[in-house]
């Protein structure tokens, strides 16, 4: 089941970044944070309403479990806050690959983790041909995609547009947030990991991070609030229709990126990540974003990539 939960995720995540692209505004500054506001908001209410079936109970919000968790939540809500701001200055084309190429990286920090602590012992022991394949087709489409994307950016950047005031800069925003991400999917990936894992089941994880976000929509809130002197009201319209359904597709990802991490988290990592491709073809159709033979080529061969991890897992399941 884990290939339908990854599958689920990245078409949620991808319909998550054309929201969060629709919501940002170059023209303000807090567009992030108030991006943040809503997700936390989103995620803090899913964790109250799940807190009921969490392995532990109420006991999951213990100090043990949230040191224990720290480290993958506060990776990724530093990610996330910065890939929302990184949506005010390039083209989802663009930055989405860029930034996912975290799934190839937190790849090979899981495996190495995983045969250091003799989890497995090898690879090929441990996944069958068509799932090295497969990811490999994947992790090459992303990383090519993201490399495509990276030039094509270097003659956006010329524009005159307002958005691409930042020049080579505005490619920090994509790169931190892979950095930050590689983190929290490698910590995720080692805590829910059935094997070696820190005893903490899937529910007991989307808790903790719920409130964690929780927590940081709530000091954006109040930072927004003394920056501005005016209370954000996340609840208006616009706000509603923008941040707040791209906070609900990202919770929904979540749900699910959470219960297929935990089943088969080295090649989930990377087929989670290829929801840039998503992103990619929406930006396409919904925001007439333009893709070149490169891109569709890169787009093509992670499809290729998915397929064959779809193939292995039903060979496995037969």
């Amino acid at each position: 089941m884990w290939f339908v939960y990854a599958l689920i995720c990245l078409l949620g995540w991808g319909f998550a970044d054309l929201f969060y692209k629709k919501s940002a505004d170059p023209g303000d500054r807090y567009s992030h944070l108030k991006v943040a506001v809503w997700v936390g908001l989103v995620m803090g209410v899913c964790a109250l309403a799940l807190l009921p079936f969490a392995e532990h109970g109420v006991g999951v919000l213990n100090l043990e479990n949230l040191i224990k968790y720290a480290p993958a939540s506060l990776a990724y809500i530093i990610s996330m806050v910065i890939g929302y701001a990184g949506m005010r200055y390039l083209e989802i084309s663009i930055i989405s690959p860029v930034q996912n190429a975290s799934g190839a990286l937190s790849t090979v920090v899981m495996v190495a983790y995983f045969l250091f602590v003799g989890r497995m012992t090898s690879i090929t022991e441990e996944f069958s041909a068509l799932d090295i394949l497969g990811t490999a087709v994947i992790v090459a489409g992303v990383i090519a995609l993201a490399v495509v994307e990276h030039r094509l950016s270097k003659a956006e950047r010329e524009s005159a547009e307002k958005k691409y005031r930042f020049g080579a800069l505005a490619l920090l925003f994509p790169i931190a947030y892979c950095i930050f991400d590689t983190i929290g999917t490698a910590a995720d990936g080692i805590i829910l990991d059935e094997e070696v894992g820190l005893g903490l089941g899937d529910i007991d994880v989307l808790v903790l991070y719920g409130l964690t976000f929780l927590a940081a929509g709530v000091a954006a809130w109040l930072f927004l609030l003394l920056k501005t002197k005016k209370a954000y009201n996340p609840l208006t319209g616009h706000e509603i229709r923008t941040q707040g359904v791209a906070a609900c597709f990202e919770e929904f990802g979540q749900v699910f990126y959470v219960f297929a991490m935990s089943r088969n988290p080295v090649v989930a990592a990377p087929m989670v990540a290829s929801y840039c491709i998503v992103s990619v073809i929406l930006s396409r159709i919904f925001l007439r974003e333009k893709l070149t033979a490169a891109q569709y080529a890169c787009v093509a061969a992670v499809i290729v990539g998915i397929v064959l991890l779809g193939v292995s897992e039903g060979l496995a399941e037969a």
